[in-house]
């Protein structure tokens, strides 16, 4: 996994030419870290006395985010998987009719593989933002600006994956199609905007009271 690679290894190869990883791969390792942050404020809250009302639901939400960080490590590699396809696809000879045909088959079919990954990451970053939200509400307060940092690292992370969306489907000649993966992405991002603005605000208004 390109994660586990040490950091500095990590960033080494994104500023190559190498292909991959790339903007979608950044985004997923920055999805992890925002789901990191949270996992880290949840630790700061269970066991706490000032917390223990919500003790139970802070551990339900610590595992939910090591379920997502862990999608989300993964999904750094398989944005880089669903490049390969991509890239084949634009080299495929285009000499004949039947060439011709063949290249706009198999193109089509890639840049939807393409965008059906990010989007699957705008998925599971959303569900993340949704857990910052709660540990802004009721994590430890001594920790809520990092809920704030992963918000915000969280709708970056977001927006960014939704740009790999659009620039494959804006290719797919099913317009159709095109057309509905781009309303799922808008309709994410919609929804991000909600959870980062409520969230972003309450720390804030925690933090700067």
């Amino acid at each position: 996994m390109m994660l586990e690679k040490k950091a500095t290894d990590f960033i080494a190869d994104l500023s190559s030419a190498k292909p991959v990883p790339g903007g979608g791969g950044a985004c997923a390792a920055v999805g992890a870290f925002a789901a990191a942050l949270g996992m880290m404020v949840a630790n700061l809250t269970v066991g706490k006395k000032r917390y223990a009302d919500a003790e139970e639901e802070i551990r339900e939400i610590l595992g939910r985010l090591e379920g997502l960080c862990q999608e989300l490590t993964v999904l750094t590699d398989k944005d880089a998987e669903c490049f390969e396809p991509l890239s084949r696809a634009y080299g495929l000879p285009k000499e004949t009719k039947e060439e011709q045909a063949r290249k706009e088959q198999v193109l089509e079919q890639a840049l939807y593989e393409a965008s059906i990954v990010p989007l699957e990451l705008m998925e599971t970053i959303l569900k993340t933002m949704g857990c910052l939200e709660i540990l802004g509400e009721k994590g430890s307060r001594l920790a809520v600006s990092d809920v704030g940092v992963g918000i915000l690292f969280a709708q970056a992370a977001l927006e960014g994956a939704s740009l790999n969306v659009y620039i494959n489907t804006k290719l797919m000649k099913n317009r159709e199609r095109a057309r509905e993966l781009n309303g799922k992405a808008d309709d994410l991002i919609r929804e991000g905007n909600a959870f980062r603005e409520r969230t972003y605000a309450g720390v804030l208004a925690q933090i700067r009271s």
